[in-house]
């Protein structure tokens, strides 16, 4: 029985996550200073305190409240958070395709020669990757 993907986390919530994705386990207070200085404004605390019980009740968060200031990790794992969200992204905004989602993405900004030469080598590994993954599967037939 395989376990249910983690909820989508709001806007909010996937603020909160990089801050702990970036810097790790954190009280309340030291996750709405870095919020407020992301925001170049003042968060309110209890806001934020608000958003993260809310977390925690969606499994998006853990926390440890051994010691007095409680202290809150992410309980999911970025990459598979960001993974999520692009699958919903690109299902709902591209009809799936992968392919319209790059020729967008690269035809409405300007590429740098190092962005794009990392391009290609992701896309010729993923190449050399599908021979492989290919040529098992003939085998196995």
């Amino acid at each position: 029985m395989s376990k249910a993907p983690p909820p989508k986390p709001t806007d909010a919530e996937l603020e909160i996550l990089n801050v702990l994705w970036q810097h790790g386990p954190a009280t309340v207070r030291a996750i709405n200073d870095h919020l407020s200085q992301r925001r170049q404004a003042e968060v309110g605390y209890t806001t934020t305190l608000k958003i993260l019980q809310l977390m925690l009740e969606k499994g998006l968060v853990r926390r440890d409240d051994a010691d007095r200031s409680h202290v809150y990790r992410a309980a999911v794992r970025e990459q598979e958070t960001q993974g999520l969200l692009l699958d919903k992204f690109v299902d709902a905004t591209f009809g799936g395709s992968a392919l319209k989602l790059v020729m967008q993405a690269l035809g409405s900004r300007q590429t740098s020669a190092d962005e794009l030469a990392q391009i290609r080598r992701l896309l010729n590994d993923i190449e050399i990757q599908n021979s492989t993954s290919n040529s098992d599967d003939d085998e196995r037939a």
